[in-house]
């Protein structure tokens, strides 16, 4: 049995799930999510929680079975109370600030670079150095964030770049200053 899996989840307070033959939906204060599901899995709503449990016992059912409770953790979740990243920009001249539905880098290069900012998402700068990306879908948060962030990956040697703010970077030394 899945450890993850077997867990049920726990609906609060103004989240509605909705489940149909092929289709999760689950609509909250901040949002509304959708996805698809596989016929492996079987999901099962009563008035506070709800249980994720496989048809079968084949290979795909069990693999399907925690992942289905996850994702459908992390939309209940996310139309609560939502998620959001952090991202540092380090650098001397580095800077990113939000200009109307676009956000606006200078990470060192010639020109400042401009990043559309999706619809689904809220991009805000908390100081010129300081990016904080927000929305109710995580992959979405975190693709985004990691879309950014490679815009200007850092460096080892002297940290330079986008990093994500609970992201350690290992720095290498760099070249002595002579032989004797």
């Amino acid at each position: 049995m899945s450890r993850i899996g077997k867990l049920p989840i726990v609906v609060p307070k103004g989240v509605k799930v909705s489940v149909s033959s092929d289709l999760i939906s689950v609509e909250g204060p901040k949002g509304k999510l959708v996805q698809n599901y596989r016929p492996e899995v079987e999901i099962k709503v009563s008035n506070d929680q709800v249980v994720v449990t496989r048809k079968e016992e084949s290979i795909i059912g069990r693999s399907y079975h925690g992942l289905y409770r996850q994702l459908l953790n992390n939309m209940i979740l996310g139309v609560s109370t939502g998620f959001s990243k952090k991202l540092v920009v380090n650098g001397v001249g580095y800077r990113a600030e939000v200009k109307g539905d676009s956000l606006m880098l200078n990470l060192g290069f010639s020109t400042s670079i401009q990043f559309m900012i999706p619809k689904d998402l809220k991009i805000t700068c908390e100081n010129q150095t300081t990016i904080v990306i927000s929305g109710v879908d995580k992959q979405r948060v975190g693709q985004v964030s990691a879309e950014i962030r490679s815009l200007r990956a850092p460096e080892p040697y002297k940290g330079k770049g986008i990093k994500y703010d609970n992201e350690v970077i290992r720095r290498k030394v760099g070249k002595s200053g002579g032989k004797k």
